[in-house]
């Protein structure tokens, strides 16, 4: 027996184990990942991301949460990206006391996406200010370098599969998801009932990480469904990286490639040098023109045994793109006129040096923009997807006459098949699976497809939904 009075439970002098869920984001959308895992007294939150895209969405990250942030046990990150960990910042300047437990490259990459997160914020509040394009009184940002600084004492790393307690009832592991550098599954054991947290799957073969891990058992699981409702082109993604580059460069403009920072930057340049190496490449230059792309390189170089690249790959990768940080290095490469080819964040255009760019080329229809990354609703990138004929980016709007190429291979998410396939390796069905981190047609499709080709009771997770696990 026990008695309910709002958060708190009063057990009996038996040893019930009582579990919940509740999704504060990354339900019905695949930004904002938060996840509640209450066990008893303690509650731990699974992931801590910022929602991007659409306005209303965005507003979401301004609001106060359901739990307060002191009530908070621990926080776990499957890993760094920014509808992952970017709320942190937020979480610990409104009172989190505790740890953020996450595998060793995971808190190297987050440590540099959060620094890169709150600068952009204050740029952006500031850019508001000064050109007078803010409905309020003075623009602020979410949060500052400052509050960010403040979060990277928190974090704790752990080891790859190896378990570790909380307490005498509660132990967990990482294990890899092949998604980016440091990218974790979290698996619970709780009082002999295994649950299970995806985080976001990476793909079956990805281009230079090891690809994910199985897992035989889950009495419960939380998978992502991204690409629920889809497979992945099949294409020899070489060359459909050379056919804008080379279209590009007989119109005689520069190819822009709006590129998320970590993975995808990586995967990139990694291409290009394949490319420069058998002589396929024009010879113009390549820039990585973002600091958080250049630093997150420098983290994958590093950690040589989470990855696949040999020590001629990391070699020709650094020979063949030129790493741009600094501002006035930056401003040069924007105003210089030659050919190029330039990777910049951020990879949805919902801010970063690449709309610097973007203000200089996009109304030229002899430039291109190259997409090779999942576009939320809502963003600058989904809106060139569409056909928009303009979009708005410093306090005003930009014809859009460049030419627009998109790559769906590249995406670091596992498509529906990639997804079944991994399903496919538990042993026996979950008692429950809830399908998450979608937007709503891609999270019905997959939950079809399970219950059709596997036989398993699911359910799409639905924000702020409690749900209590036997």
């Amino acid at each position: 027996m026990y008695l309910f009075n709002g958060n708190l439970y009063i057990l009996s002098l038996l040893k019930l184990i009582i579990m919940k869920l509740t999704f504060l984001g990354g339900a019905g959308t695949v930004t904002g990942s938060k996840i509640i895992l209450e066990v008893n007294y303690k509650k731990l939150l699974i992931d801590c991301g910022l929602f991007q895209g659409l306005k209303e969405l965005r507003l979401k990250n301004w609001e106060k949460l359901p739990i307060n942030s002191d009530e908070i046990d621990t926080v776990f990150l499957t890993h760094a990206h920014l509808d992952h960990s970017g709320y942190l910042p937020i979480l610990v300047k409104n009172g989190y006391k505790g740890k953020i437990y996450c595998s060793e490259a995971t808190k190297d990459l987050a440590k540099i996406i959060l620094l890169d997160s709150g600068k952009i914020q204050e740029e952006e509040a500031h850019r508001a200010n000064e050109h007078h394009y803010t409905k309020h009184e003075k623009a602020v940002p979410l949060y500052d370098r400052e509050d960010a600084v403040n979060t990277l004492s928190h974090f704790q790393t752990f080891k790859l599969n190896e378990w570790f307690p909380i307490d005498d009832t509660i132990k967990f592991k990482f294990l890899n998801s092949g998604h980016i550098l440091g990218s974790t599954f979290i698996v619970f054991e709780i009082n002999g009932k295994t649950i299970v947290f995806s985080g976001d799957i990476g793909r079956k073969n990805p281009i230079i990480l090891p690809k994910y891990e199985y897992i035989s058992n889950a009495d419960y699981l939380v998978i992502e469904s991204t690409y629920g409702n889809r497979l992945h082109e099949q294409i020899d993604i070489k060359e459909a990286l050379l056919k804008p580059i080379i279209k590009t460069y007989e119109k005689g403009g520069t190819l822009v490639i709006p590129t998320f920072s970590v993975e995808r930057a990586q995967e990139i340049i990694y291409l290009l040098s394949v490319l420069k190496r058998e002589n396929k490449l024009p010879k113009i230059p390549i820039y990585l023109d973002s600091p958080m792309g250049v630093n997150a390189t420098e983290v994958y170089l590093n950690y040589k045994n989470n990855h696949i690249l040999s020590h001629e790959d990391v070699s020709s990768m650094l020979s063949t793109v030129h790493l741009v940080s600094d501002v006035e290095t930056s401003k040069s490469v924007v105003s210089n006129k030659n050919q190029k080819i330039v990777l910049a964040g951020s990879g949805m255009l919902t801010g970063g040096r690449v709309l610097h760019y973007l203000d200089s080329l996009i109304s030229d229809p002899k430039n291109s923009i190259l997409i090779v990354g999942y576009q939320a609703v809502g963003t600058r990138g989904r809106a060139l997807l569409s056909g928009d004929s303009e979009i708005k980016f410093f306090g005003s709007y930009h014809k859009i006459n460049a030419e627009i190429f998109t790559i769906n291979a590249f995406s670091g998410h596992a498509d529906q098949s990639e997804l079944l396939d991994w399903l496919k390796h538990f042993k026996k069905p979950p008692l429950l699976t809830f399908i998450n981190h979608g937007e709503p047609h891609q999270s019905q499709a997959l939950k079809t497809k399970i219950k059709n080709d596997l036989g398993w009771k699911c359910t799409v997770a639905k924000m702020e939904n409690e749900y209590y696990l036997d």
